[in-house]
């Protein structure tokens, strides 16, 4: 009896001590494996480089412009009217016909029941070409209804709208671009000649006129419709740099730049004019410094970058 509990002692001591050595060995093997599993990341490097385009800071021209619609016109474009009230008689020409300053376009009876009067004819006061002739034979007309519109086309105009948070930017002089849907894919210039001295209190828009530059063209005629790009503002001579470039934070605009050890650095800049493709910066850049404008949506102050031509 006494045997048998002296084994099952020993054995208990045993397990025990089984238990301990395995515990020590566990113990030191995490201790060693600890500082080789710290020191993995160093040894595969420092830091990632994230790859981006970079673009120097350049002083450039920058211009705001608004698109607007309108219509070719003539510039001497006027209606005739007739004298007297009546009935047309004869009209003596068509759309396209041209005509000179004094010539006899239509012929109107003013006769009333129980009268008899010579008939009486309109006469046009300006040489050009016929580019409306809204009344026709047997037609009655009043001193008011204009019997043809005679226009002079050799000499074009564009007439549009601007609206009014444009109108104080509308001046005499000022550039624009003129594309017409008749010629597409073409651009031609433009000057702002005629500006009206009020706003159209029904639409709240400002009517001006413009001559094109340069020697005319055959192609444009009176009539087409027009969509004109005119310069509001012109800064010359100022830093730009890509619109994509810029980043809007909590109401803040920033850009990253890159140092010459290819670290970014967060600035906040202060903008001005803008198009569609560059931007004025006022405050926060210098000439020749590097922006980046490509992959800066993923970067933090401070972050190593890799620069992709």
């Amino acid at each position: 009896m006494k045997r048998k509990k002296s084994y099952i002692i020993a054995t208990v001591i045993i397990v025990i001590l089984i238990l301990i050595v395995a515990g020590l060995a566990v113990r030191t093997y995490i201790k060693q494996k600890q500082p080789q599993e710290a020191a993995g990341p160093l040894e595969q490097g420092e830091r990632t480089a994230i790859a981006v385009r970079i673009t120097p800071v350049v002083k450039g021209t920058i211009e705001n412009s608004v698109m607007i619609n309108g219509d070719v016109l003539a510039v001497n474009q006027v209606s005739i009217y007739s004298t007297m009230g009546g009935k047309i008689t004869e009209t003596l020409f068509s759309v396209g016909d041209r005509v000179s300053q004094g010539t006899v376009v239509a012929m109107v009876d003013p006769s009333r029941p129980g009268q008899i009067y010579s008939e009486s004819p309109v006469v046009s006061t300006i040489g050009g070409t016929i580019l409306q002739a809204p009344v026709r034979r047997g037609d009655t007309v009043s001193t008011q209804t204009a019997v043809y519109v005679v226009g002079d086309l050799s000499s074009l105009m564009v007439e549009t709208f601007i609206p009014e948070r444009f109108s104080n930017a509308a001046r005499r002089g000022l550039a624009a671009l003129v594309m017409l849907e008749a010629l597409p894919g073409e651009v031609f210039n433009a000057v702002v000649a005629e500006i009206s001295p009020v706003l159209d209190p029904a639409s709240r828009t400002l009517r001006i006129r413009l001559l094109f530059t340069g020697n005319a063209d055959a192609r444009i005629k009176s009539g087409m419709f027009a969509t004109i790009s005119l310069v509001t503002n012109t800064h010359r001579d100022v830093p730009v740099i890509p619109r994509g470039a810029i980043i809007n934070t909590y109401g803040s605009w920033i850009v990253f730049v890159a140092d010459e050890n290819n670290i970014v650095s967060r600035r906040e800049i202060t903008l001005g004019l803008e198009n569609e493709e560059l931007i004025e910066v006022i405050q926060g850049l210098e000439t020749g410094e590097l922006v980046v404008s490509q992959g800066q949506n993923f970067l933090s102050d401070g972050d190593l970058i890799r620069i992709v031509e």
